[in-house]
């Protein structure tokens, strides 16, 4: 089962501590070892976000900066055996931003993949 893990947290929090980078390396090593990643990354800032949408049968185009509260930060894509499992992997991130961000606020949001490879 693919999962995707998309990380929200405000942009006014800046960038994450060192204690934090050695913790996400670490934790996607050993994530990667148990073969259960896929892939990761951080997403820039919304002021260099481009949306494409449909909107009354036009296509629009739209640069940002855009006004969410919470926009996305991060994504994990996962190859687990449960929902169980990943939803274990998110917390296990979840935990470690609050262990070395003092302040920090931010939610994941946990969404299975489907298609011919999800």
């Amino acid at each position: 089962m693919k999962f995707i893990a998309m990380l929200r947290t405000a942009e006014s929090h800046g960038f994450p501590p060192p204690a934090l980078h050695e913790g996400m390396a670490a934790l996607a090593a050993e994530a990667r070892t148990a073969g259960v990643l896929v892939d990761t990354a951080g997403l820039l800032p919304l002021a260099t976000a481009t949306r494409v949408g449909v909107v009354s049968g036009e296509l629009s185009v739209n640069h940002g900066p855009f006004d969410e509260p919470m926009p996305l930060g991060a994504y994990a894509v996962y190859e687990v055996a449960s929902r169980a499992e990943v939803v274990e992997w998110t917390r296990r991130f979840m935990d470690l931003h609050r262990r070395t961000w003092p302040g920090w606020e931010g939610e994941s949001e946990i969404r299975q993949v489907f298609g011919p490879e999800g």
